[in-house]
């Protein structure tokens, strides 16, 4: 079993092995980012520390797609040590989950003057968590019971997207983002099978809005400029999942998601770090929504850590 100690992945490509992981399920046809289950009759569904603290980033997808495989219930994950410490063991043999965390740091040197300057550079660690179905003995707080309640209605996501100050038009049969225009296109409601589908799109939209700069400003072509449409929508399937687990509605489908994922496939095989920056691109985006109109169950949230 793997210690807490947070790994620099010296002699492990953690980041290939999350693209290879990745690959593998849009292989198969299989979105990580989309639960099957419906999140919102199931209490909380991001990924918990052990401190009650959700996960975020490619994390949330890690962890909603090992919980899927292996059917656990409870949303805690936690170290080895973070279980010892708290009375429990993980059981033998149970295998534990990689999760990572994406830094900057600077490294000192002497120039060819002999003057000291610094250099900013970017590290990937990693280490292993245990969900706490896989741990003996843990406070019953770790295994929360499930809460069943009804999908947030319209009313309260409408309520929620006008504090945003994004301008929408109604369209005829797309939903899009026109950047040109700083504006989301929307089809009428009764175009959509059900009213959280209607929501769930919106989100989707909103996580493309963020691209424009007086938001966060984010241009995935500087970056993958072969790849640009597709790591762009990549960022908004991710953050409209994320952004639906925080406003309890259903992730957006996206109609079209087969011809998506060939693009996704070579985005992934041209840069085994792609599908890692464009998980905290999609974290940085559902931040800046959150903090504009935080979500009508934030304080729900707060409670069930407090608890």
């Amino acid at each position: 079993m793997t210690s807490q100690h947070a790994l620099a992945g010296a002699r492990r490509d953690v980041a290939a092995e999350i693209t290879s992981k990745i690959l593998s399920e849009l292989e198969a046809g299989v979105l990580p980012w989309r639960k099957p289950w419906d999140g919102a009759r199931i209490g909380p569904v991001l990924p918990r520390r052990v401190t009650g603290e959700s996960y975020r980033g490619v994390n949330v997808i890690l962890l909603w797609s090992a919980a899927i495989e292996r059917g656990y219930a409870s949303p805690y994950w936690l170290t080895f040590n973070q279980a010892v410490k708290l009375g429990a063991q993980v059981r033998k043999s149970e295998r534990g989950e990689v999760v990572v965390y994406y830094g900057h740091g600077t490294r000192k040197r002497t120039d060819d003057a002999d003057a000291e300057v610094e250099d900013a550079f970017r590290f990937l660690k990693w280490y292993v968590v245990f969900c706490a179905d896989q741990i003996d003995n843990l406070p019953a707080r770790f295994h929360p019971e499930p809460v069943v309640s009804s999908l947030a209605p319209l009313a309260a996501h409408e309520s929620w997207f006008a504090k945003l100050d994004i301008a929408r038009i109604a369209t005829r049969d797309i939903a899009c983002y026109i950047p040109s225009k700083d504006v989301i296109g929307m089809p009428p409601i009764g175009a959509f099978d059900t009213a959280e589908d209607y929501a769930a799109t919106l989100n989707h939209e909103s996580v493309h809005a963020t691209m424009a700069p007086h938001r966060v400003g984010r241009d995935m072509g500087k970056k993958f400029s072969q790849h640009a449409i597709a790591a762009e929508e990549l960022v908004a399937e991710i953050g409209a999942s994320l952004l639906g687990a925080h406003l309890r509605l259903p992730p957006h489908h996206i109609h079209d998601h087969a011809s998506y994922i060939g693009h996704w496939m070579k985005l992934l095989a041209d840069d085994k770090r792609a599908f890692l920056t464009a998980a905290a691109q999609a974290q940085i985006a559902v931040d800046w929504l959150l903090a504009k109109s935080p979500s009508p169950f934030a304080e729900e949230e707060i409670s069930d850590v407090a608890a």
